[in-house]
């Protein structure tokens, strides 16, 4: 589903004009004064611009919000967008792309170059309707990012389903993961791994008859087969639950582009969720802060949450169970 289409469900309501920050706007050049002068003689009644709840920042609707604060408006119709900042971008290109004053073509190349850093699983196809680019253009955006040695294994497509671009990666640590956890059932590797149920197949048989887990015809070069040897070194885990902080945040990472996720009312509360981990790194600078008096309290809330946590653990557990019996 596009982020556009969430927006529909959300209701109008009319807020103070002062409480709206500024777009993070895909104009290079930022608003056309001409454009709000027109906006301004029509005197019509404008149709809600869309802001971000979480930073109250304009998505869409800049010439508009311009165009009622120089006529006098202390009150416009707005749309609120639920979701991270950096899908309110790709929300603000698409809209500005399909409807209004349009985007430039260096707004456009632009805006596909921030929205290949910032979702690099995304696919050439799936980035096209958003920046109204063709698909080999994004492409070209891609290339003059992307070193080729550092692309991602995976990319989402326009109808929402991840697929490997090489998937020897994923069969390493697919491998490395049956060596492990030998009792998990494919398709709980295969999630793992970010594989197909049928590809973690083959990986097992292929272990099984001593060959490598990667045919020959996708082995990379020594230096990224290196790195993803690396990355796929087993942990003392099993398949997905790991004490290893890297892992930890890679799963955590993968969670986060997970479409089903992110554009989900329900996914994205367990993301906000998983996202609340307090930093290691920060927990010293923290502990030496906390002022005497509060930390009775700051004690009770977190032992509070770590029960909590350790009921929705052992829930987790037996629905993992359950999904064993059922697939395996």
């Amino acid at each position: 589903m596009r982020l556009t289409a969430l927006l529909e469900r959300n209701p109008v309501v009319r807020l103070p004009i002062s409480s709206i920050l500024p777009a993070d706007s895909p104009r290079l050049d930022g608003e056309r004064a001409d454009h709000i002068r027109l906006l301004i003689e029509s005197d019509a009644h404008f149709p809600p611009i869309v802001v971000h709840r979480a930073t109250m920042r304009v998505i869409d609707g800049m010439h508009r919000l311009r165009a009622a604060t120089l006529r006098g408006d202390k009150s416009i119709d707005v749309r609120f967008f639920d979701g991270a900042a950096e899908d309110a971008f790709v929300v603000a290109v698409e809209m500005n792309v399909r409807h209004g004053l349009p985007l430039s073509l260096s707004d456009r190349k632009a805006a596909a170059a921030r929205i290949v850093t910032e979702h690099p699983e995304l696919s050439d196809r799936a980035i096209s309707p958003i920046t109204g680019l063709s698909a080999r253009s994004v492409r070209a955006v891609r290339d003059q990012l992307t070193d080729n040695n550092e692309r991602e294994s995976s990319r989402v497509g326009r109808d929402g389903r991840v697929r490997p671009l090489n998937s020897a990666s994923g069969r390493e640590l697919a491998a490395a993961l049956l060596l492990e956890n030998p009792d998990a059932s494919l398709r709980e590797i295969a999630r793992a791994a970010g594989l197909a149920p049928s590809t973690v197949m083959d990986v097992r048989d292929r272990l099984r008859y001593g060959q490598d887990p990667v045919p020959s015809s996708q082995r990379r070069t020594k230096k990224n087969a290196g790195r993803a040897q690396k990355a796929a070194a087993p942990s003392s885990a099993r398949a997905v639950i790991t004490k290893d902080p890297v892992a930890d945040w890679t799963a955590l990472q993968r969670l986060r582009k997970d479409p089903s996720l992110r554009f989900s009312e329900t996914g994205r509360v367990l993301l906000n969720w998983l996202s609340s981990q307090p930093e290691r790194e920060k927990w010293q600078a923290l502990l030496s802060n906390i002022p005497p008096h509060c930390v009775e309290s700051v004690l009770q809330v977190a032992q509070a949450n770590a029960r909590a946590w350790e009921e929705f653990t052992e829930q987790l557990k037996g629905a993992l169970g359950e999904s064993r019996v059922a697939i395996g």
